[in-house]
């Protein structure tokens, strides 16, 4: 797609927010080359089309958003931004849709709907031709993440005695992100100890849902942040949506945040650099820094600042990143040890803390 104008179809039962969507993209030189008013109308006029990129509502008579992703996925594969509402309910259906192979999600805003929509209009066009270029052929736009509860079988078995001890792991993605961030954990084996902070660019009132997602695959202790928070090894903290994450201190192994409401860095709340820079900051001990898909720069400074205190940091290659900004920029800056395929990703970070055998 890349040099050429995207194509779109928008699909939604409301009429209205059709035509609020429809007149964004348009404006923003996205051509809309249909409408659908349910998931049944989407999956033929993407077949009929074949887009570059779809909006997809969660909620939507006949066939709603998640069936028409799973039948777009194995029918005419194709990158899809789910559109969902500020609800416990439309989250946990919207990390359903991205396991069927949705690539990210706009909240929708609640309120003045006309009023906010063009508020955050800039934001969501972003967010379309980002999604617009992520490549979904082959693969159905899927990442493997383990089942509930399995243990982790692609790093080699190991006792704590064979790693370095206290070791801090910090990830930051954005788009693309939860299923690559979830792969991760599912993989990372609790031998090695580390205490895990994971900065996703998520809106307020979806990461809390994350965090339980993460925990049912993963064998470390996860948790949404909260302020004053503390960790030791084997838990992990997701940095709440719409709130900076900073490592206040560290003191025995122990690792204490802090949620601030500053303003946005790099056009974003919460911050991977914040989170990165406060660690790198304060830890002492092993500092390990991985930068995942995403759009935009957010982290590189982050990586810098980590590498210059000492610590180890991995990026994720672009063929596996369903968005290669954050990575590509981190690994710009000359400070990212190891490029690797979100697969190696898990032992990479295990080897970084491993002891010499003598």
């Amino acid at each position: 797609m890349a040099g050429s104008t995207p194509r779109a179809v928008v699909a939604d039962d409301s009429h209205f927010m059709r035509s609020v969507i429809s007149d964004i993209l348009d404006e923003g030189g996205v051509d809309v080359v249909a409408e659908a008013k349910n998931g049944r109308e989407a999956v033929a006029l993407v077949d009929e089309h074949r887009p570059d990129v779809v909006t997809m509502d969660v909620e939507m008579p006949e066939m709603d958003g998640i069936s028409a992703v799973e039948q777009i996925m194995e029918q005419c594969p194709t990158p899809v931004l789910m559109l969902s509402a500020h609800t416990d309910e439309n989250a946990d259906v919207t990390f359903e849709a991205l396991d069927v192979g949705a690539v990210d999600f706009f909240t929708k805003p609640g309120g003045e709907v006309s009023m906010e929509m063009s508020r955050l209009k800039d934001q969501l066009l972003e967010m379309v031709l980002s999604v617009a270029d992520v490549d979904v052929s082959g693969t159905s736009g899927r990442t493997p993440t383990a089942s509930p509860n399995r243990s982790p079988t692609s790093t080699p078995e190991a006792v704590a005695d064979d790693y370095d001890a206290n070791p801090t792991l910090i990830i930051g993605s954005s788009t693309g992100g939860p299923k690559m961030v979830e792969s991760v954990l599912s993989e990372l084996p609790l031998a090695a100890d580390f205490r895990v902070l994971v900065v996703q660019h998520m809106p307020g009132g979806f990461t809390g849902r994350f965090a339980q997602r993460i925990d049912a695959r993963s064998d470390y202790d996860v948790r949404e942040a909260q302020d004053g928070d503390r960790i030791s090894g084997g838990e992990a903290l997701i940095a709440a949506g719409d709130y900076h994450l900073r490592v206040k201190n560290y003191r025995n192994g122990r690792l204490r945040v802090k949620l601030s409401d500053d303003p946005p860095v790099n056009s974003v709340r919460p911050a991977v650099d914040v989170t990165m820079e406060t660690a790198a900051d304060v830890i002492d001990d092993p500092l390990v820094g991985v930068i995942l898909t995403g759009m935009g720069n957010d982290g590189a400074a982050g990586i810098e600042r980590i590498k210059a205190a000492g610590g180890r940091t991995i990026a994720q290659d672009e063929a596996t990143s369903a968005v290669y900004g954050m990575p590509q920029r981190a690994a710009e800056t000359g400070c990212v040890d190891s490029i690797l395929p979100i697969e190696e990703i898990p032992a990479g970070i295990v080897e970084t803390i491993k002891r010499e055998v003598t």
